[in-house]
């Protein structure tokens, strides 16, 4: 069945979605809503590609280890972990091995999330993020697949420049700047270097990153709804899914002043080139 649009980055293989998973998704394809899971770590990795292989059309799944994952500390309620428990990382060592036997599903279609986040920095975890990321960079190359990637600044850098300084270095394939939160600027280095960025609900109740929005060439953005978290308007304070990722569609158009019609397809189109898929 053809698509009409694509959340290229969820979450649906979380904790979060344990007592609806598959009505979740039901409710996205029925739309005609795409969905790409995402894997944070190596459970939530290889559910995403599981699911994806449960669906003839439309789902496929990312998988790698987000920077936080590095270390012991970060607990998320509505993460997946063993035994279909509440996620409490445990410092995962990028495993390439592991990820790698995932690749071979024809369903997998990305390496990430993976990145740097120095939004709380911990003792020797910046050496275990930049190492982490480095591999998955190499995994990406060795496969030609593209980079999901996760950056976040914080303790006065800007995360955007030094991840984007290593993937200068290291990267032969593209990658996307999801949940992308920086300035114009920064934005503007992403873009002069051929990668891309894609947006989330926030734009529908927030006006930081209009000017980004606005001034990105649309051939080089992508939709996402980074659901269980932040769901867009009208639908806060709810937990977020796949089917909302209409909304950020339509508050792309709006902050762009461009045809929503227009946005959508071109939006469809940039994923199926970035991740070499077939949806329309």
């Amino acid at each position: 069945m053809p698509f009409r649009y694509i959340d290229i980055h969820s979450h649906v293989n979380f904790v979060a979605f344990d007592a609806d998973r598959e009505a979740t998704m039901t409710r996205a394809l029925d739309a005609e809503v795409a969905v790409i899971n995402v894997g944070t770590q190596q459970d939530t990795s290889k559910m995403a590609v599981e699911m994806a292989e449960t669906h003839e059309n439309g789902v496929f799944s990312i998988i790698g280890l987000h920077p936080v994952h590095t270390g012991k500390s970060f607990h998320d309620e509505k993460e997946l972990g063993a035994g279909n428990k509440e996620f409490t990382s445990r410092g995962e060592v990028f495993d390439m091995n592991y990820y790698r036997e995932l690749l071979k599903s024809p369903k997998a279609v990305g390496i990430g999330e993976c990145g740097l986040d120095y939004y709380r920095l911990e003792t020797d975890s910046e050496q275990k993020q930049k190492e982490a990321f480095s591999a998955h960079i190499a995994l990406a190359n060795e496969a030609k697949k593209p980079l999901m990637l996760h950056v976040r600044s914080g303790s006065g850098r800007s995360a955007y420049r030094e991840a984007l300084d290593i993937l200068k270095r290291e990267a032969k394939v593209s990658g996307d700047f999801h949940f992308f939160a920086g300035s114009w600027d920064e934005a503007r280095e992403i873009l002069d270097a051929g990668f891309y960025l894609s947006f989330t609900g926030v734009l529908t109740f927030a006006r930081n990153y209009d000017e980004v929005v606005k001034n990105a060439p649309l051939d080089r953005i992508m939709s996402e709804t980074d659901s269980p978290y932040v769901a867009p308007a009208p639908f806060r304070g709810k937990r977020n899914e796949p089917l909302y990722v209409r909304e950020v569609v339509k508050a792309i158009a709006r902050i762009r002043n461009e045809d929503e019609e227009t946005v959508r397809a071109q939006l469809l189109k940039n994923a199926e080139t970035f991740f070499s898929i077939a949806l329309s």
